[in-house]
């Protein structure tokens, strides 16, 4: 090893054990805030992919375990206020896989621990993200009821457990085993957690972060009425009986007995003969899960045969004999590798963060918008830093939050580029705007995202017209703007990559096709700012060709039921542009539609100015289904309730949404009254 390797490897060994000093220290300060404050400052996932960054490195260099690191305990400290009581059998937590490949890792493990593999099969159950209690039955009758606590030590919550009303006071069988220990999840049902969230917010008090912080509140308050108030639910899930019962030989028969006893057991669980079964258990709950009336974060897999799970026994912190699926977490962790920014369209200038890939919602992500400046001086996110990011809206990845304790000490804050990446010119941020611009026409970052958006699907939905193909349009100067893709040849395209004579001709009908879009799709396609698919059909139903649109006032367009004052400025401000209405006029001459077919006004339309909500899931209509349905009849339709709503179309499961429709007396409907609507108004 030459001095310069040997001086990298002193520093990647310094790097790595400022890592786990920084890991060690943040789990502690969550778990701490968690457990004893009931104060979480950490989403359970996040927690989750911390820890297992941390275990990983440990694993890798055993040298920097300490008896303090958090992997090397099963829970946290107690919270003082109630009596800690020793468990009669520990509380082990549960060893976590993350995919199906991870839970075959798991097989093969227990399986090498076995000299004669007997038959086996096993029981799946959803993980329901709670409370884990274990109570005790002293002939028949209920004693004692504690927390999890440290696994080994609870706290003593018994009072609290007797307003449960799922947990028995005395089991429901005759001449009842003296002892009956009995392990399950205590829980908040979606409704009642948004009922409570509802009062808190009345009351000015801090919110619960999501239903399993507001169990564990509720567990800890020290007047029993509260707990009773809450209405909180329990779901058993494991017994132990002394003297045994060796009739009760499987996890199947356990299920089974604790609804004798009178228990409440999760209807959900399924035998699966092999991990083939489980798969298709796993897949079949992962979106199911999101119309159950309460929270699940996985599936718990155990080993049916309770001589096997004797035999395999328990590590130090797990059951070798069960393991808990996580599905994939809505927020996850990851390292900032650079900040780049990206020019959309309309000019704006979106900065990025370029990350190590990370596994979210199912897709691996490297990337994840940061909106705008602002955003980024407000997360002073830089280079090196370790980040939360999720899904916004299930579909773009934002980042949510900087981890600034894990931040390395030689990073930078961000600075925002002053020219254009794509074409050098000076960037703009046009006063009371929080985005900054390229004002160049000609940037062809500009022209590549207007031709993509042209040919859009909602737009002239052209086939074939894709980014690599337009990309390759625009270096090779086949098109300078969208009225230039009209004037293409088969022959100029034909040698472009991956391209050929085929699919060159193909593209070129299908430009030609688009010629017959009606009238709102060519003005959406048109990538008027603020104007999308729905204002665009109103647009054009409203002024029935460019021209009338074109010679529109300010107050003619805020006149029209559905355009606001933003969306009227901007499209006033596009056609005052004289490029713009040049390229309206080449279009005109290559026979673009600029010309509506329709003949009835807005105003007389059915559901013209009626504002509508649509909640929970109907019997028949897609939610897009719907709103396309009330849009066509003039009708608009808002995400959120208020005094200003007309109608409240309610489905199965409508949630928060038809309690506040009920408090501020508004009119509620079904699917078929509003069909009737349609039809008969």
């Amino acid at each position: 090893m030459t001095n310069s390797d040997a001086h990298k490897q002193v520093n990647l060994d310094r790097n790595i054990i400022d890592r786990v000093s920084q890991l060690k220290a943040k789990l502690q300060e969550a778990s701490y805030a968690y457990y004893v404050l009931d104060n979480p400052i950490m989403e359970d996932t996040i927690y989750d992919q911390l820890y297992r960054e941390l275990q990983d490195l440990e694993n890798k260099y055993p040298n920097l375990i300490t008896p303090d690191s958090p992997t090397q305990r099963v829970g946290d400290k107690l919270d003082r206020q109630f009596n800690s009581v020793t468990h009669n059998i520990p509380l082990y937590s549960l060893e976590n896989a993350f995919n199906f490949e991870e839970l075959k890792n798991w097989e093969n493990r227990w399986q090498r621990q076995i000299e004669t593999i007997p038959e086996f099969n096993y029981i799946c159950e959803l993980k329901i993200d709670g409370s884990a209690i274990a109570l005790t039955y002293e002939n028949g009758v209920f004693t004692k009821g504690l927390t999890r606590g440290d696994g080994i030590t609870g706290e003593d919550i018994t009072h609290n457990l007797r307003t449960i009303h799922s947990i028995p006071l005395r089991l429901n069988i005759d001449n009842p085993p003296a002892i009956v220990e009995v392990r399950g999840e205590a829980f908040l049902p979606l409704q009642e957690f948004n009922r409570i969230n509802q009062e808190r917010e009345k009351n000015n008090e801090n919110l619960f972060a999501n239903p399993r912080n507001a169990t564990a509140g509720t567990l800890r308050q020290l007047d029993p009425k509260i707990v009773s108030e809450r209405k909180l639910q329990f779901f058993a899930y494991n017994v132990y009986i002394s003297p045994e019962n060796n009739l009760i030989n499987t996890q199947k028969k356990a299920l089974e007995f604790l609804q004798q006893l009178g228990f409440l057991v999760n209807p959900n669980y399924q035998f699966c003969q092999d991990l083939n079964q489980v798969k298709t258990y796993l897949d079949n709950w992962e979106m199911e899960r999101k119309n159950l009336p309460y929270m699940t974060d996985g599936v718990v897999v155990k080993i049916n045969q309770f001589t096997l799970q004797n035999d395999l026994g328990f590590t130090q912190k797990f059951p070798r004999w069960a393991i808990a699926v996580k599905y994939p977490a809505e927020e996850v962790t990851t390292t900032v590798e650079k900040i780049i920014v990206n020019v959309g369209r309309t000019g704006a200038v979106t900065p990025l963060a370029i990350m190590k890939p990370v596994s979210l919602g199912g897709t691996i992500v490297q990337r994840a918008t940061l909106h705008n400046v602002d955003r980024v001086r407000e997360l002073d996110i830089r280079v090196g830093d370790t980040v939360i990011i999720r899904k916004a809206g299930e579909i773009i990845p934002e980042v949510v939050e900087v981890i600034k304790d894990l931040r390395p000490n030689d990073t930078q804050p961000y600075q925002m580029p002053t020219h254009c990446p794509e074409c050098d010119s000076i960037l703009v941020r046009p006063e009371n705007e929080a985005v900054t611009r390229c004002v160049n026409t000609s940037c062809p970052a500009i022209l590549r995202g207007s031709l993509i958006h042209w040919a859009d699907r909602d737009a002239m939905d052209i086939r074939g017209l894709g980014e690599k193909v337009v990309i390759s349009l625009i270096e090779y100067k086949l098109v300078k703007s969208i009225a230039d893709l009209y004037k293409l040849k088969p022959f100029e395209i034909a040698d472009l990559e991956r391209m050929g004579e085929k699919s060159a001709q193909k593209l070129i009908m299908a430009i030609e096709d688009s010629k017959k879009q009606s009238f709102h799709r060519v003005l959406y396609g048109l990538g008027i700012r603020y104007v999308g698919a729905s204002n665009a059909q109103l647009l054009a139903d409203n002024f029935n060709n460019i021209d009338n649109l074109i010679k529109a006032t300010k107050e003619e367009l805020e006149g029209i039921y559905g355009i606001g004052e933003e969306i009227a400025n901007s499209v006033v401000e596009w056609f005052s542009i004289p490029k713009n209405k040049e390229l309206v006029e080449e279009l005109k001459d290559l026979n673009i539609n600029f010309q509506s077919n329709s003949t009835q006004h807005i105003k007389e339309k059915k559901l013209s100015n009626k504002v509508f909500v649509l909640t929970g899931t109907l019997p028949t209509l897609k939610r897009n289904d719907a709103k396309k349905l009330i849009e066509a009849e003039g009708g608009k339709v808002s995400s959120s309730v208020s005094t200003k709503i007309d109608y409240v179309v309610v489905g199965e499961d409508a949630g928060s949404k038809l309690e506040k429709a009920r408090k501020l007396n508004l009119q509620i409907i079904d699917e078929s009254q509003l069909l009737d609507l349609i039809k008969s108004t």
